[in-house]
């Protein structure tokens, strides 16, 4: 493998840790928005990103639902990368040079 693939990983990685960033942050944009999911102890959690997901406890107002679509958007997105990567490698046949005979 040359260089640009190791570039590549680099750059790919970079961007799939932006977008879940990204979607977490919107994660507790949510959370303070929803009655349910509000954090009221004052110390820091987990992001709820489950219950936002599957609308568990979420506000039904149009402008919550916005950001929960948003963020099904970004993790759908970060899914799609990590599979168009694996995709990419299986097409090269790089994935059968993966430690330990992965796939």
């Amino acid at each position: 493998m040359g260089a640009g693939f190791f570039i590549f990983s680099g750059v790919w990685a970079l961007a799939m840790l932006a977008v879940f960033i990204k979607a977490i942050r919107l994660s507790y944009r949510i959370e303070a928005r929803s009655e349910g999911l509000r954090n009221t102890l004052g110390v820091p959690q987990k992001a709820m990103m489950i219950h936002t997901a599957f609308n568990w406890k979420v506000a039904r107002d149009p402008e919550t639902q916005a950001l929960r679509r948003r963020m099904l958007f970004l993790l759908a997105l970060n899914l799609a990368g990590f599979v168009l990567l694996w995709g990419a490698l299986w097409m090269t046949g790089s994935v059968a040079d993966l430690p330990n005979g992965a796939a």
